[in-house]
């Protein structure tokens, strides 16, 4: 066995957990992905979806990507550098960054190629990447393509990205990367306080606003709409996969800046450009976000309710401020316990773990979206706060509150 067989031999994490009959991944669904899905023939509320909007079974979205996919067929054979663009990805970065208030876009082919593609590319070798410790991972992938130093500052701390500022030479790209809403955590970045260090300290900004579009700001256009920084922040992120209700990304930014990514950002040049059905979808998906606000509404009439219903239950759900609702475990077989009983009794959440979080803050992650209705959401939380009182994650006291 040569070395790099016997690495993959010695990797047994999942099959540990599986051995104990509660593992928790590539769980094939065979429906639409909606509030409701079939996992097994079985149906079972999802609550561990990205959807927030719920446009991902939406007819109209349904309907223009059939009608890209006969008008250009199902893909582009080629990178947008080369024989890959079409007139209909340009439709949908003037759409973009007519959204999101910045001069031009550039669409890529999923958004963790969009911060991939970025990142990297933004910065050289002598100058300064900082980042929040819980970015996500296509901004810390990103760092580690990129040359540069990279320096990360504590969790929405602004003491601490300001002492690491102030450390920094003046005439050298100084670039902050956040996210816009924290995936696993559900708070906000705190953008405004983050606007002003960046300008007493020669810094930039780019925010990934992926869980943050749809949901806050201006008819949905993210945290930089939500705070009115949007002309501070030099670079805005966004990706499909979430209220946009297809796969794809994008980067929005003044025309220079997009200029220089089209022709030095690689995985925008080295890889094929999203597909006619899904810039179809995504596009139609923005009109729908424009044209029907109530479902933004609707989408924090339950978070409100959600939240109010699991403290009754006495769950811990840290600082989140969104739809993503994290209830705390703090044990990593506990987490995979209660998603495996949940999913038996029809019920699907997200386990989120180490390393995607601390070893002592495992979680569900608890994911609402406009289309879920007051029954579903009390029947989900029913059955979690059931589960959870046989695990002793809550008590008896508790449930009857």
């Amino acid at each position: 066995m040569n070395p790099l067989q016997q690495k993959m031999s010695d990797y047994t994490a999942p099959q540990e957990v599986k051995k104990q009959g509660c593992y928790p991944y590539f769980n094939p669904i065979e429906s639409v992905q909606d509030t409701e899905v079939l996992i097994k023939g079985k149906k079972v509320l999802m609550f561990g979806s990205n959807s927030y909007l719920g446009l991902t079974n939406h007819p109209k979205t349904k309907e223009a990507a059939i009608n890209a996919i006969k008008k250009y067929g199902t893909g582009c054979a080629g990178s947008r550098f080369l024989n890959g663009s079409l007139d209909l990805h340009e439709q949908l970065e003037h759409a973009l960054a007519q959204f999101v208030g910045k001069e031009s876009a550039l669409v890529y082919s999923t958004g963790f190629q969009s911060n991939l593609g970025t990142v990297s590319a933004l910065t050289g070798r002598h100058d300064y990447i900082l980042i929040d410790d819980s970015d996500h991972a296509s901004i810390i992938d990103g760092c580690r393509l990129s040359f540069s130093k990279i320096i990360k500052y504590k969790h929405n701390d602004m003491e601490s990205l300001e002492k690491e500022l102030k450390a920094l030479p003046l005439d050298k790209i100084k670039l902050i990367v956040i996210d816009g809403v924290f995936s696993m955590e559900g708070d906000i970045a705190n953008l405004p306080e983050i606007a002003r260090l960046a300008e007493k300290y020669a810094g930039s900004i780019m925010v990934d606003e992926a869980h943050s579009i749809g949901v806050i700001g201006k008819h949905g256009a993210g945290a930089a709409s939500h705070f009115g920084v949007t002309d501070q922040v030099d670079v805005i992120m966004g990706t499909f996969s979430k209220s946009l209700a297809t796969v794809g990304g994008f980067i929005a930014s003044s025309e220079a800046t997009i200029n220089y990514l089209k022709h030095n950002s690689r995985s925008l040049i080295f890889s094929a450009s999203i597909s006619p059905a899904n810039a179809a979808a995504a596009l139609a998906a923005l009109e729908i976000l424009k044209s029907e606000p109530e479902r933004v509404e609707q989408l924090w009439k339950n978070t409100h309710y959600a939240k109010r219903r699991l403290n009754d239950y006495g769950f811990d759900l840290g600082n989140s401020e969104t739809p993503i609702i994290p209830i705390y475990i703090r044990d990593d077989i506990k987490t995979f316990t209660l998603t495996k009983m949940l999913l038996d009794d029809g019920v699907f959440v997200n386990p989120i773990v180490s390393p995607a979080v601390r070893s002592d803050s495992s979680l569900i992650r608890f994911s609402l979206m406009a289309t879920h209705t007051t029954k579903q959401i009390e029947t989900a939380i029913e059955k979690i706060s059931k589960a959870a009182l046989k695990l002793n994650i809550i008590s008896n006291q508790q449930t009857t509150a």
